[in-house]
């Protein structure tokens, strides 16, 4: 895929897998966002993905849209580096792109859980309560894009 049609894809998709390095491949799904220039993802701040975060920060962030029949189908893969966001505009700033995200795809409370809250907690408690790190894929060194033929 060009990088037009890669952008494409990851601007519609919100869904990613990031495979972290360790002793084995640890691979985890993360909701992101994307601003045209950089994937942020928002982590919780416990579980096996911090310790091997911490460790070696070098990931691959896959991203695919594909149909039920698997007739049709895209995905992208990015290597670089996560980078634990301390901006706190910055922060705030992807923390509001993740409210409009929920609230736009009309996604489950029980995403709140995945994100370190009660799924009973509205969206908008992402702006008041830090339960969650902000990362930020940079320094990306390989894009890998794959679609099939159409």
């Amino acid at each position: 895929m060009k990088k037009k049609e890669y952008d494409k894809l990851i601007s519609e998709q919100y869904v990613s897998r990031i495979a972290f390095q360790g002793e084995y491949p640890y691979i985890a799904p993360f909701m992101y966002v994307f601003n045209s220039e950089f994937l942020y993802f928002l982590s919780t701040k416990y579980g096996k993905k911090i310790e091997m975060f911490r460790d070696n920060p070098h990931v691959a962030v896959e991203i695919e849209k594909y149909s039920s029949d698997l007739a049709d189908y895209k995905f992208v893969t990015l290597q670089g580096i996560i980078e634990q966001v301390e901006d706190a505009s910055e922060k705030i700033e992807v923390r509001k792109k993740f409210v409009d995200l929920i609230k736009d795809n009309n996604l489950s409370g029980n995403i709140m859980a995945a994100l370190g809250h009660s799924p009973q907690d509205p969206p908008e408690s992402l702006l008041d309560e830090e339960k969650s790190y902000v990362w930020k894929l940079k320094d990306v060194e390989t894009i890998i894009g794959i679609k099939n033929s159409q």
